[in-house]
């Protein structure tokens, strides 16, 4: 009995229970570090500023003539059952899924977690450098647009409960996180797919990000792909600490199969 409880621990916990412990505990003061800037912004002037710098953002957009985000919504609107999915993935991109992806690749390919860890822990802490320096609120604040806060109207909670307040900094949207989040699953599990169709999931999961975020009106385009740039500098950070301590944290791909 214990050989058999010392195999199961060691798929389980490839590398012991206090390397659990370390994960958790990087990933929950990145998230520590975004209650703190949270703190900076959650008065009356930080909400004027963030609502002045998203609407920089819309004119900057409308000068370059990108500005679809409320004909996009609208048109999603028009269709009760997409828009419905749209805010549930919404609600669940963030956490839910990375989370269950990032516990995924530790069990299932640990020599490549810790690649996947430092780029998160860069990506977030640079994040939270945006959040503290250009807080900016997002489109659903802007009903004079046309925009609508689709997840509200899912959830039956507003974006101004206790609740959501409590955990959720409103005007942290940029950089969008959820694209940033969904790059840095995504990119390193295609990767290590074995599979065609499951690479070409994860290939398109990003867009479909993009695509959730624009249509609830939770993030403008500029976020989206400043969000895209964090991950960018998250993964340059990452392999650079790859090449400092290769054995430790290398990332290793899987072979490609039919």
């Amino acid at each position: 009995m214990p050989a058999r409880l010392l195999s199961l621990q060691a798929r389980l916990l490839p590398r012991g229970p206090m390397d659990v412990v370390r994960q958790v505990l990087l990933f929950a003061l990145a998230y520590y570090g975004y209650r703190v800037v949270r703190g900076t912004v959650d008065d009356p002037v930080g909400a004027a500023v963030a609502f002045e710098h998203s609407r920089e953002v819309i004119h900057f957009e409308q000068s370059l003539g990108i500005f679809v985000e409320p004909s996009l919504q609208a048109w999603v609107s028009s269709k009760p059952a997409l828009i419905d999915i749209a805010s549930w993935l919404y609600l669940n991109a963030q956490f839910t899924v990375t989370m269950a992806c990032l516990v995924y690749i530790y069990l299932r390919h640990n020599s490549s977690f810790y690649f996947v860890r430092n780029m998160f822990a860069v990506a977030m802490w640079t994040a939270n450098v945006g959040f503290m320096l250009f807080p900016a609120a997002p489109p659903r604040f802007f009903p004079e647009w046309g925009f609508a806060d689709s997840v509200a109207n899912l959830t039956h909670v507003g974006h101004d409960s206790v609740a959501v307040n409590s955990l959720v900094n409103q005007y942290a949207a940029i950089p969008s996180m959820h694209v940033a989040f969904a790059l840095m699953i995504a990119v390193p599990l295609a990767r290590l797919s074995k599979h065609r169709v499951t690479r070409a999931f994860w290939a398109v999961y990003p867009l479909l990000v993009v695509f959730v975020i624009v249509s609830t009106a939770n993030h403008f385009l500029t976020d989206a792909i400043l969000g895209a740039a964090t991950a960018a500098f998250g993964a340059w950070a990452a392999a650079a600490l790859a090449h400092a301590r290769p054995a430790a944290w290398a990332f290793q791909p899987a072979k490609a199969t039919a």
